[in-house]
């Protein structure tokens, strides 16, 4: 296999990484050389050629390919089994309605969080348990820093270049999920998204992309009620649209098993959980005044601002250890500047170069 790029010589894995580091090719942490056989075994697991084009970044036209993808995905520490994952979250990104720039470049410092569905993730050893969105397991990790690899080496993506991020979050060096779908018995988020035939559904691998803000954790141990527990999840909802984005965008909810059986008992399903959150999620422009922003009603204060759009706007994701009444909100970056995009693992789309 040829490939096109570069080389840098070097005498020892120490010399390398310096070499990487000082050529800001890294995220700050040791990569691990990107060898012609380990880019070449990538692109042979992928069964894609070096010059094949993942897709193109509209702003600034700027052509990710699948040898350059292989390089960051290698330099992550993905082995070929974690590479189509990696091409299946960049052809996500690449879709219009994710609108790659927005996110990538904004003061607001969202990251790119991966939402991984379908029977890849158990042969990659995917854990969606205990610390979900904490401590990731390998392949979780490699995956989310590759995407953050190729964004910063292909798309010059870096703080204080093209990514103008104020604060930032720490999910930009790594934000990637999986559902935990044999604990549950709900439609997976992969499946819903698609649209996935009922003798499908399961079978089915998928990446869904998000531009999205730092998680925040609610608790409820004080009820069983599924309508109040989607009241404690609104009310974390509205605090966003208070004190950060009044605008509605795509919501993610993580929801662990101790508050499923809740929801479970009461025969509630995900779309019940959304269409209560959708009712409940939603601010009057006059309750600006009451966190400092005042100045901004004027004489709208009755107007009312959804969070969601509609209730598939809320992404709802089974995961997370077993015990504590925990949920996660993650909210989006900007409303509806950038949707979440699902493709499935190897599907091919807009695969004709321009």
């Amino acid at each position: 296999m040829k490939l096109a790029s570069g080389r840098v010589m070097v005498d020892d894995l120490f010399e390398a990484q310096e070499a990487f580091h000082s050529r800001g090719w890294t995220d700050g942490l040791p990569v691990v050389p990107p060898t012609d056989d380990a880019v070449a075994a990538c692109l042979d697991w992928a069964m894609l050629a070096p010059d094949h084009l993942i897709g193109i970044e509209p702003v600034r036209a700027r052509a990710i390919t699948a040898e350059k993808a292989a390089i960051n995905a290698v330099m992550a520490g993905c082995l070929p089994p974690h590479f189509p994952v990696v091409v299946t979250a960049l052809t996500a990104l690449l879709q219009p309605e994710f609108g790659l720039h927005g996110p990538t470049a904004s003061t607001g410092g969202c990251a790119v969080l991966l939402i991984v569905n379908g029977p890849i993730r158990q042969e990659l050893a995917m854990d969606a348990t205990f610390s979900v969105l904490g401590g990731a397991d390998r392949s979780r990790a490699v995956i989310a820093r590759a995407v953050r690899l190729v964004l910063a080496n292909v798309l010059d993506v870096r703080p204080g270049g093209i990514d103008r991020s104020t604060l930032g979050h720490p999910g930009k060096l790594g934000y990637c999920i999986a559902e935990d779908e044999e604990a549950t018995g709900w439609v997976s988020l992969g499946d819903q998204r698609l649209g996935t035939a009922p003798a499908e559904r399961g079978h089915v691998s998928s990446v869904t992309a998000v531009a999205s803000m730092a998680p925040r954790q609610v608790m409820n141990e004080w009820t069983t009620d599924p309508t109040e527990l989607c009241e404690t999840l609104a009310a974390e909802i509205r605090a966003n649209q208070l004190n950060y984005s009044i605008w509605p965008g795509n919501y993610v909810v993580v929801l662990p098993p101790q508050l499923r059986t809740h929801f479970d008992t009461a025969g509630w399903t995900k779309s019940d959980i959304a269409a209560c959150v959708y009712e409940r999620a939603q601010v009057r422009r006059g309750d600006w005044a009451a966190v400092g922003k005042g100045a901004v009603v004027k004489d709208r204060a009755e107007r009312t601002y959804p969070a969601l759009e509609s209730p598939e706007d809320l992404l709802i994701v089974a995961a997370g250890g077993p015990a504590g009444g925990f949920a996660a909100v993650i909210p989006p970056w900007l409303g509806t500047r950038s949707h979440a995009a699902t493709v499935a693992v190897g599907a091919c789309v807009d695969c004709e170069v321009r």
